[in-house]
């Protein structure tokens, strides 16, 4: 049976995981085996459990220790759950767990590209996309439309941030992904060279005069594709359009000129994985 545990010192350094270290400390990029995560809500809870992910401690309103998260604590023999009323939970976390649960758990270490990919068709590629809510929403399209693997540029935002995990849905759990290098300079060249040495044909999703339709069929007919991405406002860098097999424009009407990322990455997902 876990350890359940009635909150009465807001200062217990157990505790800080949740309420004092920020996102770059939880993530420990020093030193990556102590790295932490937080899952956020039963449901996001429940889907990294099922992914492998190795449970540290629980922060619970004590209403639902018998209730929606009595399955989790069963799931978790030993690590302690720490819990209180609503209202002291508040306090402590600055709002509202307005999904009841929280979810320390360790960072699983990341794969080489080489092995993230070696068997798959479809991957896709964030350029330097910053915004945590974006990142969730592509992970969650990338689940739901078939991409077998997502590639972070060294520039991205941590997908396994906490409004990124709770965006996702969990599916930053499921979907395979690791970093395609480690400094600014491991991306473009360097990392476009390393996706066409795997065999893959790069697709660069930008409007430029040599683009071409989402649609066109060669894009279809390639073995391995790399939809690559780009930032939030400016797109992808010249450089990653340049060194890109193809150049790939989604059609639209009304002047419309460009989608936000989430949804450009959800239609060039559906599209292309056909």
């Amino acid at each position: 049976m876990s350890n359940i545990i009635h909150i009465t010192d807001f200062n217990d350094p157990s505790l800080d995981v949740y309420v004092r270290l920020t996102g770059s400390q939880l993530r420990n990029k020093l030193e990556p085996e102590k790295g932490i995560l937080i899952a956020e809500s039963p449901t996001v809870i429940e889907v990294a459990l099922n992914s492998g992910y190795e449970p540290i401690s629980i922060l619970t309103d004590e209403r639902l220790i018998n209730g929606a998260v009595a399955n989790i604590i069963d799931r978790c023999p030993g690590i302690p759950v720490y819990t209180a009323d609503r209202d002291l939970l508040t306090k402590m976390t600055g709002f509202e767990l307005t999904r009841g649960a929280l979810c320390a758990m360790r960072r699983p270490a990341l794969p080489t590209v080489e092995e993230l990919i070696k068997d798959a068709r479809r991957v896709a590629v964030l350029e330097a996309v910053t915004d945590s809510t974006n990142i969730g929403a592509l992970f969650r399209s990338a689940a739901a439309l078939g991409i077998d693997a997502v590639l972070i540029t060294p520039t991205c935002c941590d997908p396994l941030c906490r409004r990124a995990v709770r965006v996702s849905m969990g599916t930053v759990f499921q979907v395979p992904w690791t970093r395609i290098g480690e400094m600014p300079e491991d991306w473009p060249k360097v990392g476009i060279e390393r996706l066409h040495s795997l065999g893959f044909k790069t697709v660069a999703m930008a409007l430029t005069d040599k683009s071409v339709s989402i649609d066109d069929p060669a894009l279809k007919a390639e073995e391995r594709l790399a939809i690559i991405l780009g930032t939030e406002g400016d797109g992808l860098s010249k450089d990653t359009i340049a060194d890109c097999d193809y150049t790939v424009r989604i059609p639209m009407k009304h002047n419309v000129d460009s989608l936000n990322v989430a949804a450009a990455g959800a239609v060039a997902f559906w599209e292309l994985t056909k």
